[in-house]
């Protein structure tokens, strides 16, 4: 009577299986396509660096594009400066404020 698990004469155990089968994948020719497959990923690469690289370009001209537009209209459009005048000009202190020391007169 065996033993389950019991080594028997013949019987390939799992270590050896594996060998058999990496000795079979080691003699076996490569596909052709493999060996291309290093350069398609080589050059799929520079091609998405360079497209990064041209992305990056033209967002750095699209910030200055937008920083120069907003100089020049914030200063060039710009209305002039008037002075607010007092909310009470009748009053000699402000009602709404806290202290006679904030008065704009």
């Amino acid at each position: 009577m065996a033993r389950a698990g019991a080594y028997r004469a013949g019987e390939r155990t799992g270590d050896r299986a594996m060998d058999d089968v990496f000795r079979k994948l080691n003699v076996a020719a490569l596909p052709p396509a493999l060996d291309a497959l290093d350069d398609r990923v080589l050059a799929a690469l520079a091609e998405r660096k360079a497209e990064t690289a041209a992305t990056r370009r033209l967002m750095m001209v699209a910030a200055l594009f937008s920083l120069g537009g907003g100089v020049v209209a914030g200063s060039v459009f710009a209305p002039h400066a008037v002075a607010a005048s007092p909310l009470t000009p009748l009053v000699s202190a402000s009602p709404l404020a806290p202290s006679t020391l904030l008065d704009a007169r």
